[in-house]
């Protein structure tokens, strides 16, 4: 099968190295440093005492240079999507598969899905509904990425934990594609169970996203050191109860309780989470993917969310000072 990854960072170098051993033929998209080597020595990941190689799959950084694919990985972060969404068609023929792997609430969460918020552009991930409208919402399964993954070195992925990669079609049907997606996953070694409610499995993931990131961002504290922390902990608990809100006015259900949410956390270790690996190299953070879109759908729905806003105030300031500094903030020993 015919695998485009676009966006082989973490979790898609991740996935990109697993199918490509699994047997298919993966392509992907990368740039920079970490595109060159890959191309020089192939991409390597590296899980507790092994290391797998992908040395056959083709790497680039132009999506023109492809062709049309079976399934398409789209692994970009939020903010990053706009860039390329023009370029995407060059992959599809009339039966490709989007699966799209963003944190956070996705530019389609309102698409295929009913009642009083149907056919909504989230407006803090899409800007004036470009994706909405340039993306056929037919192309889409949605997933959510749980495990967690850093880039060790440029061509480099190291796998933490985890391996469930739970997938859905928009409108909840158990069809032959999501079925395809499913079994493909699993042949890379992967968890993929078929969910009929994606959007409460998004919320799920969400909750600690919207939590843990930008704490750790501002703390450079791990996940650990979060939840161990009294007062993080319950700032952390404080700021998942007020997004509880809003999803279950959105109609998602919470199948696992807050304090389980907080311990499988805790339960990651000493992992940085990916904004803070963002804050450590410099890169723009996903403020909006993660915390943005959840003030925005408070203002949908009503409800106040006044610790959401105060953390969401001080990411983004510590957003603008990065890009607009072109720093990276990493802290170091003492001498």
């Amino acid at each position: 099968m015919k695998i485009c990854v676009v966006g082989a960072g973490a979790i898609g170098g991740y996935m990109a190295v697993r199918l490509a051993r699994a047997g298919h033929e993966v392509s992907a998209i990368a740039r920079g440093p970490h595109l060159a080597a890959i191309r020089a020595n192939g991409l390597k990941l590296v899980e507790a005492e092994k290391e797998l190689v992908a040395t056959d799959l083709e790497a680039t950084d132009r999506i023109a240079d492809l062709d049309a694919q079976d399934v398409v990985l789209l692994a970009l972060k939020a903010h990053q999507i706009t860039a390329v969404v023009g370029d995407l068609p060059v992959l599809f023929g009339p039966h490709t598969v989007l699966v799209t792997l963003q944190n956070g609430i996705p530019w389609w969460y309102f698409q295929k899905l009913g009642g009083s918020y149907a056919g909504r552009v989230v407006e803090t991930v899409d800007p004036d509904g470009v994706l909405f409208n340039a993306i056929d919402p037919e192309r889409l399964i949605g997933c959510i990425a749980y495990p967690a993954a850093s880039i060790a070195e440029p061509g480099v992925i190291r796998h933490i934990e985890g391996n469930k990669f739970p997938v859905g079609e928009l409108d909840g049907r158990d069809t032959e594609r999501v079925r395809m997606v499913s079994g493909l996953f699993e042949q890379g070694g992967f968890k993929a169970r078929i969910l009929d409610d994606i959007r409460s499995e998004i919320w799920l993931k969400l909750w600690g996203n919207l939590t843990f990131n930008p704490i750790s961002a501002l703390t450079h504290a791990t996940l650990v050191d979060i939840c161990q922390f009294p007062q993080t902990r319950e700032l952390a608990a404080t700021m998942m109860t007020e997004a509880q809100e809003i999803g279950e006015r959105l109609g998602a259900r919470f199948r696992v309780p807050m304090e389980r949410r907080i311990a499988g956390a805790e339960g990651v270790g000493k992992h940085k989470t990916s904004m803070l690996q963002d804050v450590e190299a410099g890169k723009p953070l996903e403020v909006d993917g993660m915390l943005g879109v959840v003030v925005e759908l408070a203002d949908v729905t009503g409800v106040e969310v006044p610790t959401l806003r105060a953390l969401y105030a001080c990411v983004s300031l510590l957003n603008k000072t990065i890009q607009a500094e072109r720093v990276r903030i990493k802290a170091a020993p003492l001498a």
